[in-house]
Protein backbone atom coordinates (compact mmCIF):
# COMPACT_ATOMS: atom_id res chain seq x y z
CA UNK A 1 0.00 0.00 0.00
CA UNK A 2 1.06 3.65 -1.13
CA UNK A 3 1.15 5.07 2.89
CA UNK A 4 2.93 8.34 1.22
CA UNK A 5 -0.09 8.71 -1.08
CA UNK A 6 -2.70 8.15 1.00
CA UNK A 7 -1.55 10.58 3.52
CA UNK A 8 -0.49 13.24 1.28
CA UNK A 9 -4.33 12.70 -0.11
CA UNK A 10 -6.35 12.23 3.40
CA UNK A 11 -4.44 14.28 5.92
CA UNK A 12 -3.46 17.74 6.12
CA UNK A 13 -0.80 19.73 8.39
CA UNK A 14 1.91 18.31 6.14
CA UNK A 15 5.30 20.57 5.05
CA UNK A 16 3.91 22.99 3.16
CA UNK A 17 0.78 23.58 3.85
CA UNK A 18 -0.69 27.12 4.49
CA UNK A 19 -5.03 26.22 5.48
CA UNK A 20 -7.08 29.06 4.18
CA UNK A 21 -8.28 32.24 5.23
CA UNK A 22 -11.23 30.75 6.60
CA UNK A 23 -8.94 28.82 9.25
CA UNK A 24 -6.61 31.46 9.79
CA UNK A 25 -9.41 34.00 10.99
CA UNK A 26 -10.45 31.46 13.33
CA UNK A 27 -7.30 30.77 14.39
CA UNK A 28 -7.04 34.94 15.01
CA UNK A 29 -10.43 34.27 16.84
CA UNK A 30 -8.94 31.64 19.14
CA UNK A 31 -6.40 34.05 19.88
CA UNK A 32 -8.60 36.35 21.37
CA UNK A 33 -10.35 34.40 23.66
CA UNK A 34 -7.30 32.54 24.78
CA UNK A 35 -5.02 35.43 25.45
CA UNK A 36 -8.09 36.98 27.47
CA UNK A 37 -8.27 34.28 29.74
CA UNK A 38 -4.25 33.26 29.80
CA UNK A 39 -1.81 36.35 28.65
CA UNK A 40 0.72 33.70 28.06
CA UNK A 41 -1.06 32.38 24.21
CA UNK A 42 1.05 35.27 23.25
CA UNK A 43 4.23 33.28 23.64
CA UNK A 44 2.41 31.11 21.39
CA UNK A 45 3.00 31.26 17.49
CA UNK A 46 -0.22 30.60 15.07
CA UNK A 47 1.04 27.27 14.30
CA UNK A 48 0.89 26.27 17.58
CA UNK A 49 -2.69 27.48 17.71
CA UNK A 50 -3.64 26.21 14.36
CA UNK A 51 -2.77 22.32 15.98
CA UNK A 52 -5.18 23.06 18.64
CA UNK A 53 -8.05 24.16 16.56
CA UNK A 54 -7.44 20.93 14.28
CA UNK A 55 -7.33 18.85 17.50
CA UNK A 56 -10.74 20.08 18.72
CA UNK A 57 -12.55 20.15 14.62
CA UNK A 58 -12.27 23.35 14.35
CA UNK A 59 -14.27 24.27 17.24
CA UNK A 60 -13.26 27.51 19.07
CA UNK A 61 -14.71 26.36 22.36
CA UNK A 62 -13.46 23.27 22.75
CA UNK A 63 -9.44 24.36 20.99
CA UNK A 64 -10.18 27.33 23.66
CA UNK A 65 -9.98 25.19 26.62
CA UNK A 66 -7.59 22.46 25.84
CA UNK A 67 -5.13 25.60 25.23
CA UNK A 68 -5.97 27.18 28.45
CA UNK A 69 -4.93 24.08 29.80
CA UNK A 70 -1.81 23.43 27.96
CA UNK A 71 -0.63 27.08 28.85
CA UNK A 72 -1.16 25.93 32.62
CA UNK A 73 0.60 22.55 32.19
CA UNK A 74 3.74 23.51 30.39
CA UNK A 75 4.25 26.37 33.13
CA UNK A 76 4.21 23.22 36.11
CA UNK A 77 6.13 21.27 33.57
CA UNK A 78 8.80 23.63 31.49
CA UNK A 79 8.53 26.49 34.27
CA UNK A 80 10.49 29.56 32.34
CA UNK A 81 10.03 27.68 29.26
CA UNK A 82 13.21 25.41 29.99
CA UNK A 83 13.72 22.13 27.99
CA UNK A 84 13.69 19.03 30.23
CA UNK A 85 17.64 18.15 30.43
CA UNK A 86 18.99 14.37 29.46
CA UNK A 87 19.87 14.08 33.51
CA UNK A 88 16.62 14.00 34.48
CA UNK A 89 15.65 11.09 32.44
CA UNK A 90 19.02 9.52 32.73
CA UNK A 91 17.13 6.11 34.13
CA UNK A 92 14.57 6.26 30.70
CA UNK A 93 17.53 6.92 28.52
CA UNK A 94 19.86 4.03 29.62
CA UNK A 95 17.15 1.90 28.56
CA UNK A 96 18.08 2.64 25.29
CA UNK A 97 14.32 1.67 24.16
CA UNK A 98 13.69 5.16 21.62
CA UNK A 99 15.84 6.68 19.15
CA UNK A 100 15.07 10.16 17.15
CA UNK A 101 16.72 10.03 14.10
CA UNK A 102 16.12 9.88 10.66
CA UNK A 103 13.41 10.92 8.31
CA UNK A 104 10.72 9.92 6.35
CA UNK A 105 10.16 9.98 2.71
CA UNK A 106 7.86 13.11 3.58
CA UNK A 107 9.94 14.56 5.00
CA UNK A 108 8.98 14.12 9.15
CA UNK A 109 11.80 13.21 11.69
CA UNK A 110 11.26 9.66 12.90
CA UNK A 111 11.36 8.08 15.94
CA UNK A 112 12.21 4.14 16.42
CA UNK A 113 10.87 1.88 19.17
CA UNK A 114 11.49 -0.43 21.11
CA UNK A 115 8.72 -2.14 23.27
CA UNK A 116 10.63 -5.18 24.93
CA UNK A 117 12.79 -2.41 26.25
CA UNK A 118 10.50 -1.00 28.55
CA UNK A 119 10.50 -2.79 31.99
CA UNK A 120 7.54 -1.16 34.27
CA UNK A 121 8.91 -3.06 37.16
CA UNK A 122 11.74 -0.46 36.58
CA UNK A 123 10.37 2.90 36.09
CA UNK A 124 9.41 5.82 37.87
CA UNK A 125 6.10 6.66 36.38
CA UNK A 126 6.88 10.63 37.03
CA UNK A 127 10.23 10.25 35.25
CA UNK A 128 8.99 8.30 32.01
CA UNK A 129 6.17 11.49 31.76
CA UNK A 130 9.36 13.93 31.67
CA UNK A 131 11.04 11.67 29.10
CA UNK A 132 7.84 11.34 27.30
CA UNK A 133 7.95 14.97 27.28
CA UNK A 134 12.02 15.10 26.58
CA UNK A 135 11.61 12.58 23.44
CA UNK A 136 8.79 15.10 21.90
CA UNK A 137 10.63 18.40 22.05
CA UNK A 138 13.83 17.30 21.12
CA UNK A 139 11.48 15.58 17.82
CA UNK A 140 9.39 18.57 17.49
CA UNK A 141 12.76 20.93 17.51
CA UNK A 142 14.08 18.82 14.28
CA UNK A 143 11.03 19.79 12.76
CA UNK A 144 12.18 23.07 12.13
CA UNK A 145 14.87 21.81 9.49
CA UNK A 146 12.31 19.83 8.17
CA UNK A 147 11.21 22.35 5.53
CA UNK A 148 7.64 23.48 7.15
CA UNK A 149 6.74 19.93 8.04
CA UNK A 150 4.66 19.65 11.35
CA UNK A 151 4.41 15.99 12.25
CA UNK A 152 6.74 12.87 13.00
CA UNK A 153 6.55 9.65 12.57
CA UNK A 154 7.67 6.57 14.23
CA UNK A 155 8.18 3.00 13.84
CA UNK A 156 7.42 1.02 17.07
CA UNK A 157 9.02 -2.73 17.18
CA UNK A 158 7.31 -4.95 19.34
CA UNK A 159 9.54 -8.13 18.80
CA UNK A 160 9.76 -9.66 22.18
CA UNK A 161 7.38 -8.06 23.80
CA UNK A 162 5.76 -10.04 26.79
CA UNK A 163 2.90 -9.16 28.53
CA UNK A 164 3.92 -9.89 32.14
CA UNK A 165 7.90 -8.03 31.82
CA UNK A 166 7.01 -5.07 29.29
CA UNK A 167 3.30 -4.08 29.48
CA UNK A 168 2.88 -0.97 31.07
CA UNK A 169 -0.85 0.09 30.49
CA UNK A 170 -0.35 3.42 33.45
CA UNK A 171 2.65 4.85 31.11
CA UNK A 172 0.99 3.99 27.55
CA UNK A 173 -2.19 6.09 28.86
CA UNK A 174 0.15 8.54 30.53
CA UNK A 175 1.94 8.93 27.10
CA UNK A 176 -0.76 9.25 25.12
CA UNK A 177 -2.40 11.78 26.79
CA UNK A 178 0.48 14.05 26.88
CA UNK A 179 1.11 13.40 23.22
CA UNK A 180 -2.67 14.27 22.73
CA UNK A 181 -3.07 17.02 24.94
CA UNK A 182 -0.45 18.93 24.70
CA UNK A 183 1.10 18.02 21.77
CA UNK A 184 -1.63 18.01 19.55
CA UNK A 185 -1.80 17.26 15.47
CA UNK A 186 2.07 16.16 15.82
CA UNK A 187 1.94 12.80 15.18
CA UNK A 188 1.54 11.59 11.21
CA UNK A 189 1.90 7.79 11.41
CA UNK A 190 3.06 4.91 13.70
CA UNK A 191 3.95 1.62 12.32
CA UNK A 192 3.69 -1.07 14.51
CA UNK A 193 5.86 -4.12 13.34
CA UNK A 194 6.46 -7.83 14.66
CA UNK A 195 3.54 -7.13 17.08
CA UNK A 196 3.07 -10.72 19.19
CA UNK A 197 -0.87 -11.41 19.47
CA UNK A 198 -0.55 -11.53 23.41
CA UNK A 199 -0.46 -7.15 23.06
CA UNK A 200 -3.35 -7.22 21.60
CA UNK A 201 -5.05 -7.59 24.80
CA UNK A 202 -3.10 -4.53 26.04
CA UNK A 203 -4.19 -2.43 22.75
CA UNK A 204 -7.84 -3.20 23.53
CA UNK A 205 -7.34 -1.35 27.00
CA UNK A 206 -5.45 1.32 26.02
CA UNK A 207 -7.25 1.72 22.50
CA UNK A 208 -10.47 3.71 24.27
CA UNK A 209 -7.73 6.27 25.44
CA UNK A 210 -7.01 7.40 21.53
CA UNK A 211 -8.76 10.22 20.48
CA UNK A 212 -9.91 9.55 17.24
CA UNK A 213 -8.28 11.85 14.95
CA UNK A 214 -4.97 9.91 16.53
CA UNK A 215 -6.60 6.52 15.56
CA UNK A 216 -6.94 6.16 12.57
CA UNK A 217 -2.71 7.42 12.50
CA UNK A 218 -1.98 4.09 14.18
CA UNK A 219 -1.15 0.96 11.14
CA UNK A 220 -0.23 -2.19 11.90
CA UNK A 221 2.17 -4.14 9.87
CA UNK A 222 2.21 -7.88 9.45
CA UNK A 223 5.72 -9.47 8.80
CA UNK A 224 5.07 -10.40 5.29
CA UNK A 225 4.39 -6.55 4.38
CA UNK A 226 7.36 -5.40 6.89
CA UNK A 227 9.86 -4.80 4.16
CA UNK A 228 7.41 -3.57 1.80
CA UNK A 229 5.55 -0.85 4.20
CA UNK A 230 8.91 0.43 5.45
CA UNK A 231 10.64 1.34 2.47
CA UNK A 232 7.18 2.85 0.90
CA UNK A 233 7.09 5.08 3.77
CA UNK A 234 11.26 5.54 4.38
CA UNK A 235 14.09 5.72 2.02
CA UNK A 236 17.24 3.35 2.72
CA UNK A 237 19.34 6.16 3.85
CA UNK A 238 16.70 6.79 6.77
CA UNK A 239 16.04 2.95 7.33
CA UNK A 240 17.38 1.47 10.53
CA UNK A 241 19.94 -0.96 9.82
CA UNK A 242 18.16 -3.25 11.92
CA UNK A 243 15.30 -3.80 8.96
CA UNK A 244 17.71 -3.93 6.25
CA UNK A 245 18.63 0.49 5.88
CA UNK A 246 21.47 2.12 6.46
CA UNK A 247 20.85 4.43 9.49
CA UNK A 248 22.99 3.23 12.21
CA UNK A 249 20.66 4.13 15.59
CA UNK A 250 23.09 5.54 18.12
CA UNK A 251 21.64 5.70 21.90
CA UNK A 252 19.82 8.98 22.62
CA UNK A 253 21.78 8.87 26.13
CA UNK A 254 24.98 9.69 24.22
CA UNK A 255 23.86 12.15 21.25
Amino acid sequence: MDYCKQERDGLSGGAGDDGDVTEWKKVAELRAVVEAQDPACKEEDDYQLRRFLRARDHNIGKASAMLVKYLQWKREVKPGGRAITADEVRGELAQEKLYMQGYDRQGRPLVYGFGARHFPARRDLDEFKRYVVYVLDRTCARLAGAGGQEKFAAVADLQGWGYYANCDIRAYVAALEIMQNYYPERLGRVFLIHVPYVFMAAWKIVYPFIDDNTKKKFVFVADKDLHATLRDAIDDSNLAEEYGGKLKLVSSAII
